[in-house]
């Protein structure tokens, strides 16, 4: 089983994000992943993860959203956990709005590990306590220790 902390960083781990709108916070996520990991291009994350959100909203509930997509170039799993500053409307199934993205990039030829990955990470942010952790952190290195803590739990 592939853990979380092995594809997230703290680099990619951000608080008080400036959201704004879906569309310009999944730009900022496709910048954080560019700049952390070359061979990945922003313009393709970018384009890859709107794709996705419309076949179908990524938000699914208690303002978090789990935007995730196949990309070619990508040669393992690459996460991304970004608290918003402030929540935005992201058409999630609740209607409620979202404050949480966790970003899931798996390689164009995704197995079964990679349906796991997003299966953990949405059992883990259907965990209110969870959820609440990770809004109290105030820091990139904070949010990345909720993720740690809370695989290590278990």
């Amino acid at each position: 089983m592939i853990r979380l902390e092995t594809i997230l960083t703290p680099g990619r781990s951000l608080v008080n994000v400036s959201g704004g709108s879906k569309k310009r916070a999944l730009e900022k996520v496709a910048n954080v992943i560019a700049d952390q990991v070359p061979e990945l291009e922003m313009q393709d994350v970018f384009e890859k993860l709107v794709a996705r959100e419309k076949l179908g909203s990524t938000g699914f509930g208690n303002g978090i959203a789990i935007p995730h997509c196949r990309l070619e170039g990508c040669s393992a799993p690459v996460s991304a956990l970004l608290h918003l500053e402030a929540p935005i409307d992201y058409d999630a199934i609740d209607g409620a709005p979202v404050d949480l993205l966790f970003v899931l990039l798996v390689p164009e030829a995704a197995t079964d590990a990679h349906l796991e990955l997003l299966r953990q990470i949405a059992s883990m942010l259907d965990r209110k306590e969870v959820r609440d952790r990770l809004r109290a952190a105030t820091s990139s290195d904070a949010l990345f220790q909720v993720v740690l803590d809370v695989q290590n739990e278990h």
